[in-house]
């Protein structure tokens, strides 16, 4: 009894010895893990055609995997940095002449105290602007140096993922405590949200962002590719989305006396930019995963916050797994029925 006592003693410090390194280790290595999370999101899209190849065609898992990262770089990581510089090219002219958004920010402030009564632009506010404005690019900058080191993490990760993948996924399986059909049931559904999210939801912004550039071209606003590509960014964000972007043109125009076009732009933006998201959620998402809305917009509310970029993958699969394990529990420890 006491060698047992003993054994089981020794076995939790040594659990918490392990727990407290592995801690050590992720802090000190936590401005890489949206790397990894990238990582394990390419090997998740790419492994039914990558075991296909590797295993049913018998190419070599190295340059098969080498295949995969360059597609990868082709198709997504380019796109991606091409938009971003076009994105920080705007931005940078627009910083350079601050008085332009001031002057943008004072004109929606005056039409608002019309309606309102109220200021919105004080001279306080308009300070902290110009601070952040001058702030805003080295920000950028440092951020972009932290998005290009993920970047690299997630190329390095994801080729010892694919060329080890066999290996690893047996390993889990047998760490993973337990039974097999909740293990599949894991498996099921880490690759329905990963492939829900990783493609869906970029695609939905996309159409959102092109259906609003439509809408500014029709009625006259200038920058229609920055706003349009802004617009399609805020509609990752749950509950604000793209009214971040038009509902300030809106104001804006109406400013400018341009009312026709102020309420052709609201329109547009409610019944075309704000439903296009509901249409494109029933078609496209039940095709590639059933991701429930409410899914979604918490998961988005708890991701961007833990793991910045990739929360809008990996969010909504949090909320995911914790109805499923809740659903296991269950499963594995509830009552048995009588037969």
């Amino acid at each position: 009894m006491d060698i047992d006592f003993n054994n089981r003693v020794r076995q939790v410090y040594f659990l918490l010895f392990v727990t407290l390194i592995g801690i050590i280790i992720f802090l000190e290595l936590y401005i890489f893990f949206p790397g990894f999370l990238g990582a394990v999101t390419l090997y998740i899209l790419s492994r039914k055609w990558y075991f296909k190849l590797t295993v049913g065609r018998k190419w070599k898992k190295g340059l098969t995997a080498l295949l995969f990262i360059l597609a990868f770089v082709i198709c997504v990581a380019a796109p991606v940095y091409l938009s971003f510089q076009l994105l920080y090219n705007k931005l940078n002219i627009l910083f350079k002449d601050p008085q332009q958004i001031e002057a943008f920010a004072k004109s929606v402030s005056s039409q608002i105290q019309q309606w309102t009564g109220q200021e919105l632009v004080t001279k306080d506010l308009t300070g902290n602007i110009q601070k952040s404005l001058t702030t805003f690019v080295p920000r950028l900058l440092n951020s972009s140096a932290t998005i290009m080191g993920n970047f690299f993490m997630i190329l390095f990760l994801a080729f010892f993922m694919f060329v080890n993948g066999v290996e690893m996924e047996k390993t889990l399986q047998e760490y993973i405590p337990l039974r097999q059909q909740n293990i599949d049931r894991l498996a099921d559904e880490t690759n329905m949200m990963v492939r829900a999210s990783a493609i869906g939801i970029p695609v939905i912004s996309i159409i959102q962002g092109l259906c609003a550039a439509v809408g500014y071209w029709i009625f006259g606003v200038k920058d229609v590719v920055l706003l349009g590509f802004m617009t399609g960014i805020f509609a990752f964000f749950p509950v604000v989305g793209t009214a971040v972007i038009w509902l300030p043109l809106v104001i804006f125009l109406f400013s400018s006396g341009e009312s026709g076009k102020a309420i052709g732009l609201a329109i547009y933006s409610v019944v075309v930019t704000g439903n296009i998201d509901y249409v494109a959620r029933i078609t496209l998402l039940k095709k590639i995963g059933d991701i429930h809305p409410i899914t979604t917009i918490l998961g988005l509310i708890v991701g961007l916050k833990l793991f910045g970029f990739w929360g809008f993958i990996f969010g909504p699969l949090l909320i995911s797994y914790f109805l499923l394990l809740i659903r296991i529990y269950r499963s594995e420890f509830g009552p048995t029925k009588a037969a």
